[in-house]
């Protein structure tokens, strides 16, 4: 989801809710302790220099059980961090601490935001040797191959 996207969904919300892709949702009195931009130079593993912005929602929960934040406090933190920090339309990661600290991608389903687990990837297949998609054999040629299966005969 990108900046935008939030920032026309929280105008006809009741209540900001977050909720993680296994169903259970984070208290209902957390906080967002800081939006800003998150800047990723690197390298790949086939060589190629990449460059990745995204802004960063750090969501926080704290022992305060009466706090809840209004969807009309949280687009005025996001128009002062677009303000103060040039902030520009990216895709939003959102950091929350379950176990650890984890950085999810961010959906809405209609009803609350979604925080999406994110899964980490190879961007340059081609050049580490990673098949593009996994070769499909038919049940029928295993078992001929089973029964001339040596060692060494490469069947396995």
């Amino acid at each position: 989801m990108k900046l935008s996207e939030i920032k026309k969904i929280l105008p006809a919300l009741e209540n900001v809710e977050f909720q993680l892709e296994n169903g259970t949702f984070v208290p209902e009195h957390f906080h967002v302790t800081e939006i800003g931009i998150v800047t990723k130079n690197f390298i790949d593993c086939g060589g190629n220099i990449r460059k990745e912005e995204k802004v960063n929602f750090q969501l926080w929960d704290a022992n305060d059980f009466e706090h809840r934040l209004k969807p009309g406090k949280l687009l005025h933190i996001i128009n002062l961090s677009e303000e103060k920090l040039g902030i520009e339309d990216f895709e939003i990661e959102v950091e929350y601490q379950n176990e650890t600290i984890g950085k999810y991608d961010l959906d809405f389903n209609g009803k609350n935001f979604v925080l999406q687990n994110r899964m980490t990837a190879c961007l340059a297949n081609e050049a580490c040797g990673v098949p593009s998609q996994k070769q499909k054999i038919s049940l029928a040629e295993l078992s001929g191959k089973q029964e001339s299966c040596s060692p060494g005969s490469g069947c396995c």
